[in-house]
């Protein structure tokens, strides 16, 4: 009796380990991969901005973003006070995050770090702090070139000026990757790719940044001499009608902007109107001289005006 009852056993349990293998394969390497193998996105590099020569005026570089899994992190209170001290934010701001943020499996440390600083965190080991590469936008002309450029956001979304006018050509178009992560949401391996992340596109300008140069220096000049409240400037090709220079007054540092800087985003060249006053007379002596009722030697009363 005892002998039947092991022998149907074996008979139950062999046919469920042949069920599991054979007919039901499929769904549990399904089920299996739903918890390991993840979609991963690949970021685009976003188009270069480039004077006419092909001096670069917009850049992106790599840099490391730090992120953490609260879960983890609650856990490693002893590095706390590391990480606070190197993401510039203090010890009491961090814990309220990672207390407040307990249940979750995804909060920011510091976005957009130098990457030997952030490896230099990595090294530590710390349970719960990961890093994933991202780009950042960077402006080797600086304030010369900040009106006409712009700049982006955080996420290289265009802000202000050509970065913004030009966003959909500049960003590209993200990709995707199949990966398999560890239970703590590292990469442990690359699968495949399922799209190519494509980049964006380069775009030239007509700007000289020689000219810009000479335009932003002698424009910074003479406000300050006459303790002028703002002013603009802008060369002309006279034949081509390119722009070869568009500054303004006061300018802002696009790698390193304050709230203070706001009001100075303003493109004063472009968005604000002035009375023409005498620079309009060349125009109107040419219309004069173009209708041929009048010529180079013809006297006119201007009076009252």
């Amino acid at each position: 009796m005892v002998l039947a009852m092991f022998a149907v056993l074996a008979v139950v349990v062999i046919g469920r380990l042949i069920y599991l293998q054979v007919e039901s394969q499929a769904f549990l390497q399904d089920q299996g991969d739903r918890r390991v193998v993840r979609v991963e996105r690949i970021p685009a590099y976003r188009g270069l901005i480039e004077d006419r020569n092909g001096e670069p005026l917009a850049v992106s570089t790599p840099v490391q973003t730090l992120w953490a899994n609260p879960q983890e992190l609650i856990d490693a209170q002893y590095a706390w006070g590391f990480l606070a001290k190197s993401t510039g934010v203090s010890e009491s701001s961090l814990r309220d995050r990672i207390l407040r943020n307990q249940e979750k499996q995804f909060i920011y440390l510091r976005r957009h770090m130098n990457p030997s600083k952030a490896d230099d965190i990595l090294g530590r080991h710390i349970p719960g702090v990961y890093s994933i590469e991202e780009h950042r936008r960077y402006y080797p002309a600086g304030e010369v070139t900040s009106h006409l450029v712009g700049f982006t956001n955080i996420d290289e979304e265009g802000q202000e000026g050509i970065e913004l006018s030009f966003d959909e050509f500049l960003k590209g178009e993200a990709g995707k990757k199949r990966v398999i992560k560890d239970l703590r949401r590292r990469i442990v391996k690359d699968v495949g790719l399922i799209k190519p992340a494509a980049p964006g596109t380069d775009i030239t300008l007509s700007i000289d940044l020689r000219a810009q140069y000479l335009a932003y220096r002698e424009l910074l000049s003479a406000v300050t001499e006459y303790r002028a409240s703002s002013g603009s400037a802008v060369a002309i090709d006279i034949k081509t009608g390119e722009v070869l220079a568009l500054v303004n007054q006061p300018s802002y540092n696009p790698n390193n902007r304050t709230r203070g800087d706001v009001p100075n985003f303003r493109n004063r060249a472009l968005t604000d109107v002035f009375e023409p006053g005498s620079t309009v007379k060349p125009f109107t002596v040419a219309a004069a001289l173009s209708s041929g009722k009048w010529k180079a030697y013809s006297k006119l009363d201007t009076s009252p005006g």
